[in-house]
């Protein structure tokens, strides 16, 4: 077999044993002596043990179902060089590992949206308007951190790098104190953002509402961090002693817990704030200064692994980038929830723009972990291949990250029909639910996800051959783009819905 002194090389590299002093003890398992005889089975080992050698356990990369294939070890290794694992997924299961945290995840949102579609009438929601620019931006970074933390510990969970309590706690600490970092500077550049995009339109600019923007959004940001970063640590441990792919569940219950965690926490917050912002003028340039005091300690504790501090310093691109696209979304939102004609965006808009960005990092967290099997990022491989990808491949092709996009993709309906039921059934929006409603809703949901599903089938592999950490990079782009995308299609239907209102209301009359 033309590959094996490429293998071996490589398994003698990584500063493994001999190929007759090896067994599958560090798997739990023994050895016949009968497995070393043939060609067939000593490739196989070779290739067990260099999968060792990098950290990848076999057994635990991405964790078998009922419904996977029962082939045996030779046989996978003679059909092809990737991983095994990934590709032993169906559909079946992908889905059904997804369904329940993506209805979680959905409904979170709808609590969401109804949580935006009561806070739109207070007075700080009616006085200090650049809220709407803040509430996306807020709300899509959470969800930038929060998913990417989550994609971050999946794949290291996946890989084998938190099987042991020193690896674990040092990995815990340190992406703790990294999220803590993130939020804390990114919720202040949300705030300068929601400032300046309100500040351009009406050319009006008050100190006391900047000051309440940046320490509500400092504050929430941090709470919001500490909280579901804890969340998160505890569905990766779950989800791993419960026999489920960590890709598959953490990154849409971390979305479902976020946005709505973080709207409750910026409407209380601000509120409370703004009480207190003539009489105690001081509170909210103490609170702002005392969780950027904080930060140093943070630093401080991420800078003790190198891992994450690596992440400290190269991270901050595309998570900047995102607030600022994020913020694009808000100014649309601001602009359209105070027109009476567009009543319903507020509650409408959470839950598309989260279940777009949910379904899209559960792709990217895929990909990601499924090119980390293979090699380290930069490493050219036919598992990332230098080329745009056609949407044919990206959508009907016979490969496991195909089947994920189309099951992703698949769910779009049913579950946009459960959340509008919801929604309705509450009387949450302001809009009935009528067929066109339906339709027009459903087209930019799908258009959203499809849009969102081929860009990030490219970008994870256009970063990873560029030597960036998919887990790091994609999943900040990609949820931003899901909330500019999903706001302005939402905006341009409930524009086209008016315009057809109108016109029947003139024909009637």
């Amino acid at each position: 077999m033309s590959s094996k002194p490429d293998k071996k090389e490589s398994h003698q590299a990584n500063g493994a044993v001999p190929v007759d002093h090896l067994t599958s003890a560090a798997q739990g398992q023994l050895v016949e002596p009968s497995d070393f005889l043939g060609p067939a089975a000593v490739e196989a080992v070779v290739l067990e043990s260099r999968a060792n050698a990098k950290g990848v356990r076999e057994d635990d990369a991405l964790l078998e179902n009922g419904s996977q294939s029962n082939e045996s070890d030779d046989t996978s290794t003679h059909q092809s060089p990737e991983p095994a694992s990934p590709l032993k997924e169906t559909s079946f299961s992908i889905g059904l590992q997804v369904l329940f945290p993506f209805l979680l995840a959905g409904f979170g949102t709808v609590a969401a949206g109804m949580v935006l579609d009561i806070v739109q009438h207070w007075d700080v929601f009616k006085n200090v308007t650049n809220l709407f620019i803040l509430v996306p931006a807020l709300l899509g970074l959470k969800g930038n951190l929060e998913m990417t933390l989550a994609s971050r510990l999946s794949t290291a969970a996946n890989i084998g790098q938190m099987d042991t309590p020193k690896e674990f706690w040092k990995m815990i600490t340190g992406n703790m104190a990294l999220l803590l970092v993130q939020a804390t500077v990114v919720g202040f550049l949300a705030s300068i953002a929601a400032v300046v995009f309100g500040w351009i339109p009406d050319g009006h600019f008050s100190l006391y509402h900047a000051v309440l923007l940046c320490a509500s959004s400092v504050a929430t940001a941090f709470v919001a961090s500490l909280f579901l970063g804890m969340i998160m640590i505890g569905v990766i441990i779950g989800s791993r002693k419960m026999g489920i792919n960590p890709d598959n569940v953490a990154t849409p219950i971390a979305a479902s817990l976020g946005d709505l965690v973080t709207l409750a926490l910026l409407s209380g917050i601000s509120c409370g704030l703004y009480k207190d912002l003539e009489s105690k003028f001081y509170v909210n340039p103490l609170v702002c200064s005392l969780f950027l005091a904080l930060l140093p300690i943070w630093v401080f504790v991420a800078r003790k692994d190198s891992a994450t501090w690596e992440v400290l310093c190269s991270s901050w691109e595309p998570v900047v980038i995102a607030m600022a696209i994020s913020s694009v979304g808000g100014l649309i939102l601001d602009r359209t929830v105070s027109d009476p004609n567009f009543a319903g965006m507020a509650v409408f808009t959470p839950v598309i723009n989260g279940v777009g960005g949910n379904l899209v990092a559960v792709q990217a967290s895929r990909i990601s972990t499924y090119l980390h099997m293979s090699g380290m990022p930069g490493e050219s491989s036919k598992t990332a291949p230098w080329k745009c990808p056609s949407p044919c491949s990206t959508f009907c092709s016979s490969d496991v990250n195909s089947r994920s996009a189309r099951v992703l993709f698949l769910l779009v309906v049913p579950g946009h029909l459960v959340f509008l039921y919801t929604i309705s059934s509450m009387q949450g929006g302001h809009t009935t639910l009528t067929l066109i409603f339906v339709v027009f809703y459903m087209t930019a949901a799908l258009l959203q996800v499809l849009i969102l599903l081929y860009i990030a089938d490219w970008m994870v592999h256009w970063m990873w051959n560029r030597d960036l950490d998919p887990d790091n990079f994609s999943i900040p782009y990609l949820t931003a783009l899901g909330d500019l995308i999903g706001t302005g299609l939402l905006a341009v239907s409930f524009h086209i819905l008016w315009l057809i209102g109108d016109r029947d209301s003139d024909v009637g009359d």
